[in-house]
């Protein structure tokens, strides 16, 4: 059975939680405070995570941060506060996803589905996506069958996208992953996502696939 753990403090809105998510097979608990949902986080592991960051005993980015010292399971973040730099935070201390209250009822189902999908084991070294197929094993990429040409650092930055699929990848995590703790230079950034979008993408006007969190950083959707 898949369990969520939803901490979240104000009656109305876990109430409202777990009336959408309620289903067959999915066990959900709750949480109102940081040091209960730590507590039941330890005592019965979830499947997923679903966190307001202004808690009366603390801030969910702190439970962010002590969670991720012992599991890997997604925490999805749900929080009024829209400020860009608290959602970098929250993602960089490893949460998966980030919703602005209000939310719609579709978007959080299907940021759900994505997360709990994207932690699923997955042995298959093929990944595909609309017309393009990346063979994670060869290093090939393919269009409608025809080898793709890129660079090694446009690889590097595709499969890293592909590896957190439907996740949200800070410009920081990016940058640090793939050109050092001390790179600084989001531009540089913008202009592979564009030889990406340009190379892979049906339209890169309208991109389908590498898609842009405004101040934030980039998602791939599958």
């Amino acid at each position: 059975m898949t369990t969520y753990l939803i901490i979240e403090d104000e009656v109305q809105i876990s109430r409202y939680l777990k009336r959408i998510l309620a289903a067959e097979h999915v066990k959900i608990l709750h949480a109102e405070t940081l040091h209960h949902g730590l507590a039941l986080a330890a005592a019965r592991p979830p499947d997923l995570v679903l966190l307001d960051l202004g808690l009366p005993d603390g801030e969910g980015l702190d439970f962010i941060q002590q969670f991720r010292t012992w599991s890997d399971k997604p925490i999805i973040v749900l929080s009024a506060r829209h400020e860009e730099s608290v959602k970098i935070m929250a993602l960089d201390r490893g949460a998966d996803d980030y919703l602005t209250k209000p939310f719609g009822v579709g978007e959080l189902q299907a940021r759900v589905r994505v997360a709990l999908r994207r932690r699923q084991p997955n042995a298959d070294t093929v990944k595909r996506f609309g017309e393009i197929e990346l063979d994670l094993e060869a290093h090939t990429v393919k269009r409608a069958g025809e080898i793709i040409h890129l660079t090694a650092m446009e690889y590097k930055l595709l499969e890293l996208l592909i590896r957190h699929a439907g996740k949200v990848l800070t410009q920081h995590f990016i940058l640090s992953s793939l050109w050092g703790p001390n790179a600084e230079d989001s531009q540089y950034l913008r202009v592979y996502i564009g030889h990406l979008r340009k190379k892979l993408e049906p339209d890169p006007r309208r991109p389908q696939h590498f898609i842009t969190e405004n101040g934030v950083g980039y998602r791939f959707v599958e």
